[in-house]
Order: C-alpha cells, then structure tokens, then sequence
C-alpha cells in the first residue's frame, strides 16, 4: 500500500517565521495520527521561496517548473494544511495568488485543515470569515478545527488543557487523519479498454 501524502502549504514572509513553525507542528501531529494506521509522507511548501514565480505566473499563466511541482505536490494530496500570516484582518496576498493559480476543481473533496498565525488574538475570526469560505469554494473538505497561534500562543507552551495550542493543533490534526482516512481510495487507471465488439465475441457460445 502506497503511503499518504500530507502537503502543508505556509506563506509566511519571514525566517524563521512563526508560520512556518505552525504549519510544522500540525504536520508533525497530523502524521502521528495518520502513522497508527498508514505510513504518511509530509512536504512543506513554502510559498515565500516561490513568490516572483506566483506573480509571473497571475500575469502569464505559465507556471515556472518549481511552482508547477509545488501545486502538483498539493493537488496529489491526500490531505492539505494550509497555514498563513494574518494581514488586515485576512489572508495574505501571497497566500491567496497561490490557490489562485490552482485549477478551482484541483482541490474538490480533499480533506485540508485551516491555519493562521498573526500578533493579536483579535484576528482570530479572519479563519472563519476569509479562509474557511476561500475552501468551501473551492469544494474542499475544511476540518471543523481551525487553529490560529498568537504571539502570546508561543509563550504558554500550550499547557492549558481546554484552551492551549498544543491542545487545539492536536485535535485539528486527528481530525484531519480522519477525514484523510475515510476519503474513498482513488480508482485504479484502466490499463486498455476492451472494444464492444471483442465483449460480445467473448459472451457467444
């Protein structure tokens, strides 16, 4: 049995960047709970090193070979973590041009979990108002736990048992695996098709 490709997808601009870590630890625990049942290979994109590539690619409509496997990556996906910064109260453009640029049927009924890091906890709502409609348009299968990780999120070490990050990146990420688990398998390709005339042949006395 082939393994399970997990694709996390992070558009933060800096390095390090609190995105990035984000977008690694829901990886990490989402392959915890997917290995109980399928070993799971994980890739991280990261959309920063792939930017002028996204913008040339919004005004040609060619994509250059490092993007082309970036969205090829996320679009063979069993299942996609899609983590960005929060900038005036949404997504950010570089996050946004990138799900652009993939075919708007790539990503119907596959499982994605929804992230978002930003400095206040006031900008928590930009999951529910901006990226969760962004997926249900694209006809994903969006996980019920969104997660987004304030600055002050980094300092608790996640210890609160109801409330704290660790606990809501390890409910987002078995909520994932699930969806990714009971996703029907994809059909075999056929390999030759047996013309009509060669079946009834076969059926005759």
């Amino acid at each position: 049995m082939k393994p399970l490709k997990l694709v996390a997808v992070s558009a933060g601009l800096s390095q390090p960047s609190s995105t990035r870590l984000l977008a690694d630890r829901l990886a990490e625990a989402a392959r915890r709970h997917l290995a109980e049942e399928r070993a799971t290979e994980v890739r991280v994109v990261e959309l920063r090193d792939l930017a002028t590539d996204i913008a040339n690619t919004m005004v040609t409509g060619f994509p250059g070979a490092a993007l082309r496997e970036a969205i090829e990556a996320v679009t063979e996906a069993d299942g996609v973590i899609a983590v960005t910064p929060i900038f005036t109260a949404s997504y950010s453009g570089l996050f946004k041009s990138f799900f652009d640029v993939i075919d708007n049927t790539a990503l119907a009924g596959k499982p994605v979990l929804i992230a978002a890091t930003g400095g206040t906890a006031r900008h928590s709502l930009a999951l529910e108002h901006a990226l969760r409609p962004l997926f249900a348009y694209l006809r994903a299968i969006v996980v019920p736990t969104a997660v987004y990780a304030a600055s002050e999120d980094w300092g608790t070490g996640g210890d609160d048992r109801t409330e704290g990050l660790a606990v809501r990146i390890s409910r987002a990420a078995e909520e994932l695996a699930d969806l990714v688990l009971r996703r029907p398998a994809a059909a075999e390709p056929i390999d030759a098709v047996i013309p009509f005339a060669q079946q009834l042949a076969a059926l005759r006395p």
